[in-house]
C-alpha cells in the first residue's frame, strides 16, 4: 500500500513533521512493506516555512528584524529562485511574546516588514506570505512603514517603485473581512491580549482605527479591499497585503498542494492520513484537513482524520472522512495528553490500531 501522511501541527505540542513521523512509525509496525510519503504540511500559519522548503526545496535566509514590540530579534525566510516564502509569525508572530506582553493596541507588524525589504532587496520577485500566528491588529501599518523607511526617502509610499515588479501571494484560511463583527479586531483581537480578557472597549477602538486607516487608504489608492475576504487575517495584514501591494489571496493549503503536485502524488494511493490539534465542524470551513480531504475525494482516495481532540464526529463523516480517530483516550488529563512524548506515542498507537 501506499499511503500519505499529510497531518497539521498540533500547536504547542508537535510539529507538522513530528506528527508525521509518528504517524508512520504507526502504519511501518502495522504494515512493514507499506509505502509511506510524509507530508509536512501548514495552511499560513505554524510550519508554513517548513512546509514549503520540504516542497520546493530552497535556502534559509536570517534577517535582524524587530518583533511585535519592536526588540531586535532573529528572524528566517525561505529562498528558492527568485521566489521567497515568508511566515509571518516568524517576525511578528504571538508565540515570540510571554503571555504578559501581549497587547494588539501596541504590538506592530513592522518586522514583517523587514522581511519583506530584505527579500526584495535579495532579488525576489515573488512572494508568498503565510499569515497566521499574528501579535498584531495594525491593518499592516507598521509593515508598511518598515517599507517606506527602506525604500522612500520622503517618507511617501507614492515614491516606493521597488514593489512594482514584485509579485505577491497571501496564503490564509481566514476569508474574514477587515472591519466589523466579522472582522480582524472582533474575531481574532481577544485571543492576542494578555490572559486577563481585552474589554469591550479595547475591541472598539482597534475596529476604529482599522476603519478610519481603511477609510483614509481607500480616499488616497482609489480602491477599496477592505471587504475583500482575507483581509482581516493576520490582524489586518492580510488589507494591507490586498490594499497596498496588489496581492494574490489563496488558500494557504490549496497553495502548498498545488506547490508539491499534490494530485499526481495521489494517482497511486490508497489512503490518506490527515489530521489537527482539534478537530470539528470548523475543521469543514476551510481548513488544512479539509483542503486535502476535497484533493483525495476527486480521486476516489479515502481520507483518514486525526486528532487530539473530537467534536461532531459524524458532520465529519458525514463530509467524507473514512474514518474519524481521538488520539487520546478518555479522561486523559489536558496537562499530560500536551507533552510530546504521549502525544507521539498516542498517534503511533491509534494509526498502528486502526490501519488496514
Amino acid at each position: 500500500m501506499k499511503i500519505i501522511v499529510a497531518i497539521d501541527s498540533f500547536k504547542g505540542c508537535l510539529t507538522s513533521a513530528e506528527a508525521n513521523q509518528a504517524a508512520s512509525e504507526g502504519i511501518l509496525a502495522k504494515m512493514p512493506d507499506a509505502k509511506v510519503v510524509q507530508m509536512p504540511v501548514s495552511d499560513g500559519g505554524e510550519g508554513f516555512l517548513e512546509a514549503f522548503q520540504s516542497a520546493m526545496g530552497g535556502s534559509i535566509v536570517e534577517v535582524n528584524v524587530k518583533d511585535s514590540l519592536m526588540r531586535t530579534i532573529v528572524a528566517q525566510y525561505l529562498v528558492q529562485g527568485d521566489t521567497a516564502v515568508i511566515e509571518i509569525a516568524k517576525a511578528s508572530g504571538l508565540t515570540l511574546l510571554s503571555p504578559e506582553e501581549r497587547n494588539p493596541m501596541v504590538a506592530t507588524s513592522y518586522g514583517t516588514g523587514q522581511l519583506v525589504v530584505d527579500a526584495v532587496r535579495r532579488g525576489c520577485k515573488h512572494i508568498i506570505v503565510g499569515l497566521g500566528g499574528s501579535a498584531t491588529s495594525d491593518c499592516g501599518i507598521g509593515m508598511l512603514r518598515a517599507i517606506i523607511a527602506a525604500f522612500a526617502k520622503d517618507g511617501n509610499w507614492d515614491d516606493v517603485h521597488e514593489l512594482d515588479d514584485v509579485r505577491f501571494t497571501i496564503a490564509t484560511d481566514v476569508t474574514n473581512p477587515l472591519c466589523g463583527e466579522n472582522g480582524a479586531a472582533y474575531v481574532f483581537g481577544p485571543q492576542k491580549f494578555a490572559p486577563q480578557a481585552a474589554t469591550h472597549e479595547q475591541i472598539l477602538a482597534l475596529d476604529a482605527r482599522a476603519k478610519r486607516f481603511a477609510e483614509a487608504s481607500a480616499k488616497h489608492l482609489g480602491c477599496d479591499f477592505q471587504n475583500t475576504p482575507g483581509a482581516g487575517a493576520a490582524g489586518g495584514l492580510g488589507y494591507a497585503f490586498l490594499q497596498y501591494m496588489n496581492a494574490d489571496c489563496r488558500s494557504g493549503i490549496d497553495l502548498l498542494l498545488d506547490t508539491i503536485h499534490f494530485d499526481d502524488l495521489l494517482q497511486d494511493t490508497d489512503l490518506v492520513i490527515t489530521g489537527e490539534g482539534s478537530a470539528d465542524r470548523q475543521t469543514l470551513m476551510g481548513k488544512l484537513p479539509f483542503g486535502i480531504l476535497q484533493r483525495a475525494q476527486r480521486h476516489h482516495v479515502p481520507v483518514m482524520l486525526i486528532a487530539g481532540r473530537i467534536a461532531d464526529e459524524q458532520l465529519l463523516l458525514d463530509a467524507g472522512f473514512s474514518r474519524v480517530a481521538c488520539i487520546n483516550p478518555p479522561n486523559l488529563p489536558l496537562e499530560i495528553a500536551l507533552q510530546p512524548a504521549t502525544a507521539k506515542e498516542n498517534i503511533r498507537h491509534v494509526i498502528a490500531k486502526t490501519v488496514e
